[in-house]
């Protein structure tokens, strides 16, 4: 077994390597650019190296860089982890050049699957199916505009050396073909340097799901059942699970046997992902295969019990599987969601600045059966930069089944805390809410179906925004009791809390009755019975509070505003206002503040650095309006 190996990767994926090499006893060599001199992977390993400037491509992917710091450090091998050169076959020759380990597959292997063309005729002749289409180099838009006709409309058309979404579009007639294929062919020359494109039939509402396959080198091989990963946005992974929902036991072994055959054709060995369009009938076509470690891994990890990155490493050692296809199981059920910068109110706008408030929700495994699992490579005061992927964690979740595993990240998200930045958790929290995604009728366009004119927000059943306004209503008298206590004051001169409150969110409000009950708080609606409010023992300045009302727990967000709170469940962000009966009359009163007209005025999407004050539509254009007219 290796004595210490060089991650050639930064973030969250350098962190997760890293546990798995402490774990088995291996050393840890990190690099890092000039933008990463702080970073949590460089941190947590035994040694960091520089090797470069902040921009990618005169640090992470300059392969000098890498083989300067390999000598140096004396790493016996080096996980690529994933983008960057994990797939560069010419990264895989230089190290065996150096007679280093390269912890990944042979280099025929990300050869012969890294060009698309390439490995659908290898997928064909292993007997995999393939998506009807054009597989050789298409030489301009004429010739473009004739093979679409043949195939059938609607057709994507795709970059051969493509992938993250880069050089691909759907084209409907044979006006978007000739635009589609001058554009695709432009990014994928800027992006891969390689502009060669082909045309395949599009499937009209489709799931991508993919097979995680593992070999050795010694010629065994197995599949760990399926990942869907139909939640995409702008051809990028937002939210994975395993098992499918989809698949049955039919299908899956049917993918599972193709994705094998594929994987011994071109002699795989290591972790690697074949992934696969399926149709409304269960009809899957081949799509790519992927040399490398995926992303969302560990939703496979979880539902089998098997760590992908030890036995990357062991295969790479020289080490048999120890398992064969009898004994993989898959148990229970795993979700990922996505944590990336990006506003998810001004169309995913990437986000940049320091984590003022991190706070993933407790990991491992709890008393009613559900784990949870945060990987990550940021921490509360880092910095989300410009140079790289905008992605700050990948937070998991296990439990026994969909349901309890939708449930669970639900409640996961509510009680991830992150301010400073632009993020995307009131959408992941949206999506878990979402009836379509709950009954498990997903295709790849779900997103911008269900949200055709962008993310604008959550808005909370009424049901639901009473029982927020009844843990407003508690927090506030605890607020209000506290600030009676005055040192030195007579204990009959305090002043008295009141008991009734008109809370006021989202459009509604809530006059209601707030009485204390020995420990405990009960709130009485109007027209309604009396409830216990248990806010788990909150105090003022805490941001989080884990309420209980009846049977049903409430993880809430909160920050203390002028006469109430700043609210955050399930992906609604709302103001509350906790007012006496005289000043909500008085409040009522008050004319509203218009939103400022922006029409006028050229407004340039750049990214953001928020602040953890209110973030609303109406707030973003505000500052916006700030903006303009500080440059007049």
């Amino acid at each position: 077994m290796f004595k210490k190996i060089l991650i050639a990767n930064r973030g969250e994926i350098a962190c997760r390597v890293i546990r798995t090499a402490r774990r088995m006893g291996i050393a840890t060599v990190a690099v890092y650019s000039d933008a990463d001199r702080d970073a949590l992977h460089v941190r947590q390993a035994d040694e960091a190296i520089h090797i470069g400037p902040p921009p990618a491509s005169r640090s992470y992917i300059v392969i000098d860089n890498i083989l300067d710091a390999i000598r140096r450090s004396g790493a016996e091998a080096v996980h690529p982890g994933y983008g960057f050169l994990s797939e560069r076959a010419e990264f895989a020759e230089a190290l065996e050049r150096e007679k280093v380990t390269f912890i990944g597959p042979p280099v025929g292997a990300i050869r012969a699957m890294g060009d698309k063309i390439t490995s659908k005729q290898l997928a064909a002749q292993a007997g995999v199916s393939t998506v009807p289409g054009h597989m050789a180099i298409i030489d301009g838009a004429d010739a473009a505009v004739g093979i679409a006709a043949e195939i059938g409309y609607p057709v994507m058309i795709k970059a051969s050396a493509g992938g993250g979404g880069k050089g691909m579009r759907i084209a409907w007639n044979e006006a978007e073909v000739r635009e589609g294929f001058q554009a695709s062919r432009n990014e994928a020359k800027s992006s891969f340097g390689d502009d060669r494109i082909f045309i395949e039939k599009f499937v009209t509402s489709p799931r991508h799901i993919e097979i995680q396959v593992l070999g050795d080198k010694h010629g065994n091989c197995i599949h760990l059942g399926e990942r869907e990963c139909s939640i995409q946005r702008r051809n990028q992974k937002v939210i994975e699970e395993a098992p499918s929902p989809f698949l049955d036991d039919r299908t899956r072994q049917a993918m599972g046997e193709q994705a094998v055959a594929l994987a011994r054709a071109v002699d795989y060995c290591s972790a690697g992902t074949v992934e696969f369009i399926v149709d409304e009938h269960r009809n899957f076509y081949f799509l790519e295969m992927n040399t490398r470690l995926q992303v969302e891994h560990p939703v496979t990890e979880l539902v089998t019990g098997i760590d992908l990155v030890e036995q990357m490493i062991r295969v790479a050692a020289g080490e048999r599987l120890a398992l064969r296809q009898a004994d993989v199981r898959l148990g229970g059920w795993a979700i990922e969601s996505r944590l990336y910068a990006e506003d998810p109110y001004r169309n995913f706008l990437p986000s940049i600045g320091r984590l003022g408030r991190y706070r993933p929700p407790p990991e491992g495994r709890r008393a009613d059966g559900i784990t949870v699992r945060n990987d990550t490579g940021v921490y509360e005061g880092g910095e989300i930069s410009m140079f790289y992927d905008p992605m700050i964690a990948k937070l998991c979740v296990h439990g026994p089944d969909r349901a309890g595993a939708i449930d669970a990240m639900a409640e996961a998200l509510d009680a991830f805390e992150v301010d400073g930045i632009g993020h995307n958790l009131p959408f992941l929290s949206a999506v878990m809410e979402h009836p379509r995604f709950r009954k498990g009728r997903l295709s790849t366009a779900f997103i911008a179906e269900e949200w055709p004119d962008g993310f604008a927000g959550v808005r909370l059943p009424k049901k639901t925004c009473q029982a927020l306004a009844s843990i407003a209503a508690a927090c506030n008298f605890i607020v209000e009791q506290r600030s009676t206590r005055i040192s030195g004051v007579i204990e009959n001169h305090r002043r008295v809390v009141g008991k009734d409150w008109m809370i006021a969110l989202d459009g509604h409000e809530f006059p209601l009755a707030i009485v204390r009950d020995g420990e405990a708080l009960q709130v009485t609606h109007v027209g309604s019975k009396p409830v216990v409010v248990d806010v788990g023992g909150w105090r003022p300045g805490q941001t989080l509070v884990n309420a209980r009302i009846g049977r049903s727990r409430f993880t809430v967000k909160i920050d203390a505003r002028p006469q109430g709170f700043r609210l955050r469940y399930r992906g609604a962000d709302f103001r509350v206002y906790c007012r006496t009966p005289r000043q909500a009359e008085l409040a009522r009163l008050m004319p509203a503040r218009k939103t400022a007209d922006t029409s006028k005025m050229l407004l340039c999407p750049m990214p953001v650095s928020s602040s953890p004050s209110m973030s609303t539509p109406a707030t973003r254009s505000r500052r916006a309006s700030r903006l303009q007219s500080s440059r007049r």
